[in-house]
C-alpha cells in the first residue's frame, strides 16, 4: 500500500510538472519568441555555439596536442553556428521584438569576428540582397586585383592552397573601412575600441602559446571556408559593385520573385540524411529561405518539403558542390560573369564545374 501511494504521488507530481513545464515553455515562447516551437531549438543552438566556442578555447589552452586539435574543430563549428544564428537574427526570426534580435545578433558577432562592422550595417546589406535580388558590394576587390597582377597572383596562389584569401581580405576591410571610406568615418572610435580588445586578446593568446594562437587562426580559417563554400553556389545573381553600378542596374531585379527563385539554388549537405544539414543550421535550404525569409532555421526542411516536394531541380548534389569548389577555386577569385546568362550556371552545377562567387558573406557588409 505504501509503495502504491508513493508511486501515485510521483505520478501525479510528474504529470503536474509536465503540465507546468509545458505551460511555462508556451508562456516564454509567446512572450519572447516569434514562432511557436522555437524556444527549445534556439536555446539548444545558442547553448551549443557557446559551449563549443568557449569549450574549444579551453581545450586549445590545455596545450595537449590531441585536445588542441579537438578544440580547434569545436571552436570552428561553434563560430559556424553563431554565424547562421546571426543570419536568423537579421531576419528577426528568433525573437518577437527586433531589438532583441539585434542584441543577440550583435553579441554573437563577437564570436564570429564580424563585430568590427555594426549589426545594423550587416542587416541592411543583407536585406538589400533579398530585396534587390543582387550580391551588392562596396569594395570592388575584383577590379582591384585585375588592375594589380602581382597581388592577384598572390591571392590566387593562396586560393590554390585552399587558403580563403578573398574572405580574409574582406574581413580585413571590416577593420580598415572607417579609416578609408568616408561614409564609415563615424565608426572610427567604435572600431578602434573593438580592435584594442580583440587584438589585445590575440596578443595575450600568442604570448601564452604561439601554437594555441595558430589553432585559433586555423579555426577561423575553417569558419571562413565553410561560409564561403555555402555562399559560392546559392545564387548566380552576379556581383554588383556600387562604385560602378547605376541605380537602374542595382534595382533592375528588385521584387522579381521569379528571377529570385530561378537564380537561387539549394546546396544541401544531404537529402537522404537531413540531420546532417544541421551542421550549417539548415542554411542549404536556400530556395525555401528566399521563398519565406522569416521562416526560422529549424522549420526550413518542412517548408522546403511543402514547397518543392520531391522536385530536386534546384538541389545541388553535395559531391557536385565539392567538385565545383575544388576545380574552380582559383577562377572563383575573379569569377565568371557568363554564368549569369541563361541556364549555364545550372548546367555547370549539375556537372560539377561551376565557378560561383567569392567574397559575398553576410558577415562582411561591403
Amino acid at each position: 500500500m505504501y509503495n502504491y501511494i508513493v508511486l501515485a504521488i510521483l505520478r501525479d507530481y510528474r504529470n503536474t510538472f509536465a503540465k507546468d513545464a509545458g505551460t511555462m515553455i508556451n508562456s516564454i515562447e509567446k512572450t519572447w519568441f516569434r514562432h511557436q516551437g522555437s524556444l527549445l531549438p534556439n536555446i539548444s543552438a545558442l547553448f551549443y555555439c557557446h559551449l563549443t566556442y568557449f569549450g574549444g578555447a579551453g581545450l586549445i589552452l590545455s596545450l595537449n596536442p590531441v585536445l588542441m586539435a579537438a578544440g580547434t574543430l569545436a571552436m570552428a563549428h561553434g563560430m559556424v553556428i553563431a554565424a547562421y544564428l546571426i543570419h536568423d537574427c537579421g531576419h528577426n526570426t528568433l525573437f518577437k521584438l527586433p531589438r532583441h534580435n539585434a542584441m543577440m545578433g550583435g553579441a554573437l558577432n563577437w564570436l564570429t569576428g564580424g563585430c568590427y562592422s555594426t549589426y545594423a550595417d550587416l542587416r541592411t546589406a543583407h536585406m538589400h540582397h533579398h530585396v534587390d535580388n543582387a550580391d551588392v558590394t562596396t569594395l570592388d576587390y575584383r577590379g582591384y586585383l585585375a588592375r594589380h597582377p602581382v597581388q592577384r597572383k598572390i591571392v590566387e596562389a593562396l586560393e590554390w592552397l585552399y587558403v580563403p584569401a578573398v574572405e580574409w581580405i574582406m574581413h580585413g576591410v571590416l577593420v580598415l573601412a572607417p579609416f578609408v571610406l568616408k561614409e564609415k568615418k563615424d565608426q572610427r572610435r567604435r572600431v578602434t575600441r573593438v580592435a584594442v580588445i580583440r587584438f589585445g586578446l590575440f596578443l595575450a593568446l600568442f604570448l601564452y602559446s604561439p601554437i594555441a594562437c595558430l589553432c585559433y587562426l586555423l579555426a577561423y580559417t575553417i569558419l571562413l571556408t565553410v561560409l564561403r563554400f555555402m555562399d559560392a553556389f546559392q545564387h548566380n545573381y552576379g556581383v554588383v559593385a556600387l562604385a560602378l553600378a547605376d541605380e537602374a542596374e542595382l534595382i533592375k531585379h528588385r521584387g522579381d520573385r521569379d528571377y529570385e527563385q530561378s537564380h537561387t539554388f539549394s546546396n544541401l549537405i544531404s537529402v537522404q540524411h537531413p540531420w546532417l544539414n544541421l551542421l550549417t543550421l539548415n542554411f542549404g535550404y536556400h530556395n525555401a529561405h528566399h521563398a519565406r525569409p522569416t521562416t526560422p532555421w529549424h522549420m526550413l526542411p518542412t517548408l522546403h518539403q511543402a514547397l518543392y516536394g520531391n522536385d530536386t531541380s534546384a538541389v545541388i548534389p553535395f559531391r557536385k558542390q565539392l567538385s565545383s569548389f575544388h576545380k574552380n577555386r582559383v577562377t572563383r577569385v575573379l569569377g565568371d560573369d557568363s554564368e549569369m546568362q541563361g541556364n549555364r550556371f545550372a548546367q555547370r552545377l549539375w556537372n560539377g564545374s561551376a565557378v560561383g562567387v567569392a567574397g559575398v558573406s553576410f558577415l562582411t557588409p561591403f
